[in-house]
């Protein structure tokens, strides 16, 4: 029963979800244990994501796939940094992304990564001016196939990949879930839409560029 559920739902479902929906009495983690099992040699898997149970691709056979897929907007660099930045260093504020990146980040880079659903607003830090925190989102971690946070790829693994040089080279890269501030934050209020007090009027294209240019200043 366990299986259809998880075939027929449009999303990721979490243990108490399918609890709910099982025979009383059911070993809900016994079984999702035996059907993780079962498919983790076939070409789709059962994988927890976001604290979630889905069927998945098996990673074996993404690559066979991804011509298939629809690209609909492509990331600009300004935009990977930001996310690279969120991810590692959550929770964050804009001013802490800017020193990270070294340019001013554009409004439309943030707009863009939580229209994709990717980043969101998480509340607000405990220090003057109470600027709004940002972090991923549970389909940022779904999309990338991630169960939190925390197993975001270490220095170490995105080193051996060849992926670090992708990363934002100033600020260093911390361990998964290690914050860049010590002052913590508060969720937001009911009435507290998440916008910031001042938005820098900086356009992306104007952000995309500072990017390039700090790079190549920083390649010198």
């Amino acid at each position: 029963m366990a299986e259809a559920l998880l075939f027929a739902a449009a999303e990721p479902l979490d243990e108490a979800t399918l609890r709910k929906r099982m025979p009383r009495g059911t070993r809900v983690p016994a079984v999702l244990a035996a059907l993780e099992d079962i498919y983790r040699s076939r070409g789709v898997v059962l994988k927890k994501v976001a604290g979630r149970w889905a069927f998945m691709t098996s990673p074996d056979l993404q690559h066979m796939l991804e011509e298939h897929r629809q690209v609909q907007r492509k990331l600009s660099r300004a935009a990977l940094e930001t996310l690279s930045i969120i991810a590692y260093h959550q929770p964050c504020t804009r001013a802490e992304i800017e020193e990270i990146r070294g340019v001013s980040l554009s409004k439309g880079t943030l707009d863009l990564l939580m229209e994709i659903d990717w980043v969101k607003v998480r509340g607000r830090r405990r220090v003057p001016g109470r600027p709004v925190t940002y972090g991923t989102s549970d389909e940022f971690l779904v999309h990338f196939g991630l169960e939190s946070a925390d197993a975001l790829p270490g220095i170490e693994e995105l080193r051996a990949s060849g992926l670090l040089e992708a990363l934002p080279a100033s600020g260093g890269i911390p361990m998964p879930g290690e914050s860049l501030n010590e002052a913590g934050e508060d969720p937001l209020d009911e009435d507290d839409d998440g916008r910031e007090f001042l938005e820098p009027l900086v356009d992306e294209e104007a952000d995309e560029k500072a990017a390039r240019e700090k790079s190549a200043s920083d390649d010198e």
